[in-house]
This record gives structure tokens, sequence and C-alpha cells, in this order.
């Protein structure tokens, strides 16, 4: 099954720490929603860009994408 990764971009000199809190609340929706295999991390791309993304199994997406809203999506490679 093809893995789909949802990106949250975060942009400005706060990028990481907002990512970095964006993160913790992604956590506590895949705890409380009882959902598995997701992988949930953020990431620093530059000192002023930063992401929050889960990546999720592809029949899981959209009704995700929905309910979270992410900025955008990509196939996932390990």
């Amino acid at each position: 099954m093809r893995r789909l990764k949802l990106i949250w971009d975060f942009r400005g000199p706060n990028a990481l720490r907002i990512a970095e809190h964006h993160h913790v609340h992604l956590k506590e929706y895949i705890k409380t929603s009882e959902l598995n295999n997701i992988i949930v991390d953020f990431e620093a791309l530059s000192d002023m860009h930063s992401i929050a993304f889960m990546v999720v199994d592809e029949d899981k997406m959209q009704p995700l994408r929905d309910i979270l809203k992410p900025h955008r999506g990509q196939v996932f490679s390990d």
C-alpha cells in the first residue's frame, strides 16, 4: 500500500517552535482517534521554514485530510 505524507508548513523566526507544538497536537489526535501505523514528526527545513507531518496509508488519507487540513501532501518514501 502506498503511504502519503501530509505536511503543515510554518515560516518565520518561530517556525520550528510552532511545528514542534503542532506535532504535539497531531500525536494527541492520533492517540484519541486510536489510529495505528502512523508516523508523526517535525523537521526544520531552514532557519525560517519548518514542517510538521503525518505519514498515513493512502486509504486513510482523505478523511484525515478533510479533518486536519494539511497545507500539502506528497508520496512518502523511506
